[in-house]
């Protein structure tokens, strides 16, 4: 009897927005394609109004919305406490929306910044991991980072490498104005090709935490500081 074949799967993230130039086009093709992804936001954008319309719109169409930091300047584990925590919640203040009307199952989504995919103990400050314990949070990690911030023309190798090489790719993508989202439909088309699944649930090699339990050692992704 033949084997069974291995089904290869791909959450698609996006970082970094909303950017009023493309997300509205990343969601337009999204729908198209009948696929529902993540967008971890910015505070320092999401908090203007029309940017919030944004990512009010992306949930309205099935998207999932998390924190990914205010000023995506320097990774948590750098900061002092202080400086960690007022990143993390200035920006869940911006996201005090998605509360609204929230189902009770809704997962509150975290996701540190890390420089340029780098994943280590730089990610995350104790005293955010307290935060997310204490306020039933699930923290999203990465298992792929093709490079669409750096090389917006040849992202999609990289990315449909990836997704080849491992049964369960959690990709981040990014729509910022560089181009690289003008290569979303044809990514897509090239994965459904493939046969490879797209979904909105995380590997759980991606996901540490998970509605404030910590479910997987987080040495790895913590720092030692503790003022």
């Amino acid at each position: 009897m033949a084997s069974e074949e291995r089904v290869h799967r791909v959450t698609l993230t996006f970082d970094n927005g909303p950017e009023p130039e493309v997300t509205p086009g990343v969601l337009d093709c999204l729908a198209k394609h009948d696929v529902k992804a993540t967008f971890f936001v910015l505070g320092r954008k999401v908090i203007e109004r029309a940017n919030t319309r944004i990512a009010q719109r992306a949930r309205a169409e099935g998207h999932l919305i998390g924190n990914h930091t205010f000023s995506h300047s320097t990774p948590l584990g750098e900061l002092d406490g202080a400086a960690a925590l007022a990143e993390f919640e200035r920006t869940e203040q911006a996201l005090d929306w998605l509360q609204i009307g929230a189902a009770p199952q809704q997962q509150r989504l975290f996701r540190p910044y890390g420089g340029k995919g780098a994943v280590g103990p730089h990610l995350l400050h104790p005293a955010v991991v307290e935060k997310m314990l204490a306020g039933g949070y699930t923290c999203v990690i990465w298992n792929s980072v093709p490079g669409d911030f750096r090389h917006p023309n040849d992202w999609v190798d990289v990315a449909l490498a990836d997704c080849v090489e491992r049964p369960w790719s959690l990709m981040v993508l990014h729509d910022l104005p560089n181009g690289a989202m003008a290569h979303l439909d044809g990514f897509i088309r090239r994965l459904r090709a493939q046969g490879i699944e797209i979904t909105q649930d995380f590997p759980p090699e991606c996901t540490p935490i998970v509605n404030g339990k910590i479910v997987l050692p987080m040495a790895q992704y913590v720092s030692k500081r503790n003022a």
